[in-house]
């Protein structure tokens, strides 16, 4: 496989290419869109929640096949709640922010 052809590859080609193929949403940067984004995370880490309870349940009725798919599924729920939760954390502080402007 010759890559020689690959030197002139940067970020923003490969954005404009993602964005052409359909393969990322284009920038949208209304209200809309921003809850959309926010409302679509916080369902993601509830069905991660939903399936590392599962996965303890499986567990502890010995359904478990592995032990490392509760590890695993009980990480991904902590890391997506610590995600929603530091973004909920930055948002508040920008409102508090926005309260505050003088006008």
């Amino acid at each position: 496989m010759d890559i020689t052809q690959l030197s002139g590859v940067t970020s923003d080609y490969l954005n404009t290419f993602a964005q052409k193929t359909n393969l990322i949403e284009g920038e949208d940067d209304s209200f809309s869109s921003v809850l959309s984004a926010a409302m679509k995370s916080v369902d993601e880490t509830n069905e991660l929640q939903k399936k590392a309870e599962s996965e303890e349940v499986r567990f502890a009725l010995g359904e478990a096949d592995n032990p490392h798919d509760l590890l695993v599924a009980e990480t991904k729920a902590n890391i997506a709640l610590q995600y929603t939760v530091a973004v909920r954390d930055k948002l508040i502080d920008g409102y508090k922010e926005i309260m505050q402007m003088s006008i």
